[in-house]
């Protein structure tokens, strides 16, 4: 009786060179279009670069899977980047043209908005809700635990839970 093959980590070289070109096909397909998957199969493998020790597979389905799931994750980033530009253009094609920014201003309230809704992605629903009415609507927080039905302590702690995570991005321990 032979004794089970033991998981085979392989080095980010070896993944590209065996999945790059499926991953690539693999996000086209998903996306409908060569420019974005070529950039996002990229930023995968870019990812992989980061990590300190990759994973042990047991075959190139396991591989494939991982890969797929960093691939995923890249298109629900690129989707959210996109909502997220999109209502910038919208609120600033309501401007007089006087207030436009600039592209790069323009980039920096985009890249800080998706930032933001990564943040508040990570938050209980409640604790997100509490910092939007804080935030945006510039409710009190008496207002806001009446919304939620919660106690104004509550409200508080909510909102500390969202400023932690704006201190941590700030910080660059989050992203």
């Amino acid at each position: 009786m032979s004794a089970p093959s033991a998981p085979d980590t392989p080095s980010v070289e070896t993944l590209y060179c065996n999945h790059h070109g499926w991953l690539q096909g693999w996000l086209q397909r998903r996306l409908g279009n060569a420019a974005d998957a070529a950039d996002l199969a990229q930023d995968a493998f870019v990812r992989l670069l980061g990590k300190a020790v990759l994973p042990s597979f047991n075959s190139v389905a396991e591989a494939r899977g991982y890969l797929r799931t960093i691939g995923s994750g890249l298109c629900i980033d690129l989707w959210r980047h996109r909502e997220v530009e999109k209502a910038w253009i919208e609120a600033l094609a309501a401007q007089p043209e006087a207030f436009a920014p600039s592209p790069e201003q323009q980039a920096i309230v985009i890249e800080t908005l998706v930032e933001v809704g990564r943040m508040l992605s990570r938050l209980p629903q409640k604790a997100a809700t509490a910092f939007i009415l804080a935030q945006v609507d510039g409710l009190p927080y008496r207002e806001i635990a009446i919304a939620l039905t919660v106690s104004e302590r509550m409200v508080k702690k909510y909102i500390a839970q969202a400023m932690l995570q704006c201190a941590l991005i700030e910080a660059g321990l989050a992203h």
